[in-house]
């Protein structure tokens, strides 16, 4: 998919900030430092739409990106930083909730870890999150250049089993980089997006 006029709408602290809107959203949720800032970037042919820090769990609002007036792409915070205090925590649980409980226009969640390391529990809550809450579900394990080839498969096959994912629920191997797994990412976007 060609992205002609991408940008950011708001970074909403809380639920009264949330653009009044009625496009369709995609969620992106995943561990602090595990790539998503350069993945919207990537997929957008942005270079900074997103912003890509080196401090792990820069994002602590919801940002949400109206990518051609077509649908948003919601950045939720990273979450698992060892840094974070209890009360934030349980500030990023309580937004969360707020967001997949009353938000009506969200369409599906990419789910977003590091194809080297195996999935954390908070991983795993996410992604039983979303089952929970019935939304269409997709992985996306980006950094995969950063392995040896002969490893990828072995990297993505032990993350599916992991996460337990049912084949309605694709995992893609993705490169930011090398600009590997771009067309997938949106096929699946397309998927979401169709689905009544």
């Amino acid at each position: 998919m060609e992205v002609k006029n991408p940008y950011l709408v708001v970074s909403a602290p809380d639920s009264k900030s949330w653009p009044q809107s009625e496009l369709p959203e995609i969620v992106m949720a995943g561990r602090s430092n595990v790539g998503k800032s350069s993945l919207i970037n990537t997929i957008t042919r942005r270079k900074n739409l997103a912003y890509v820090g080196n401090t792990p769990g820069k994002t602590r609002l919801l940002n949400f990106f109206n990518i051609d007036d077509t649908f948003m792409l919601v950045d939720v915070p990273g979450y698992g930083y060892a840094n974070a205090s209890k009360k934030m925590l349980i500030q990023f649980g309580e937004m969360m909730e707020e967001y997949f409980e009353n938000r009506k226009q969200k369409k599906g969640l990419l789910m977003i870890v590091d194809a080297r390391h195996k999935p954390s529990e908070d991983d795993l809550s996410m992604i039983e999150y979303a089952r929970y809450h019935q939304i269409p579900l997709a992985v996306i394990a980006t950094k995969t250049d950063k392995l040896k080839r002969s490893e990828i498969n072995k990297c993505i096959n032990k993350i599916e089993e992991c996460l337990q994912l049912s084949e309605n629920e694709p995992l893609i191997p993705f490169a930011s980089e090398k600009r590997q797994g771009i067309d997938r990412v949106w096929q699946i976007i397309d998927q979401m997006l169709e689905d009544k």
